[in-house]
């Protein structure tokens, strides 16, 4: 595992967008399957976003229809496209591996993790 590098968070009113990005060096996006992750104060780090290798995504039922997870043609970066956002959303977010299975994709991370990038949604 390389390193992780998340960026592109920060402060929008609700209803806002926010696109994330998550860097990590190696052929990671080519081989593991990868999400977000967010962690708001106080809370459990949860899976929010996941996507194979052959494009399968995955969502939680709290950002469905709202968020979109992809992967860059050149396979160098995971993006999270946040739409609609609530104060809810507020959180740290993180980059991460992820496993597929047959009823959707569950947290399987690397030891290491990055230092996540943070979003605030505020009236």
């Amino acid at each position: 595992q390389g390193q992780l590098v998340e960026s592109g968070g920060g402060l929008v009113q609700p209803g806002g967008s926010l696109r994330l990005s998550c860097r990590a060096s190696g052929d990671v996006f080519s081989t593991y399957a990868m999400g977000w992750y967010r962690q708001a104060p106080g809370k459990q780090r949860d899976l929010v976003a996941g996507i194979s290798t052959n494009g399968a995504t995955h969502y939680a039922s709290s950002v469905k229809g709202r968020f979109t997870i992809s992967v860059a043609s050149n396979k160098d970066t995971m993006y999270l496209q946040m739409a609609s956002l609530k104060p809810e959303d507020t959180a740290v977010y993180y980059c991460n591996r992820v496993r597929p299975g047959a009823w959707g994709m569950t947290p399987a991370p690397f030891s290491i993790w990055g230092q996540g990038t943070q979003v605030t949604i505020f009236s």
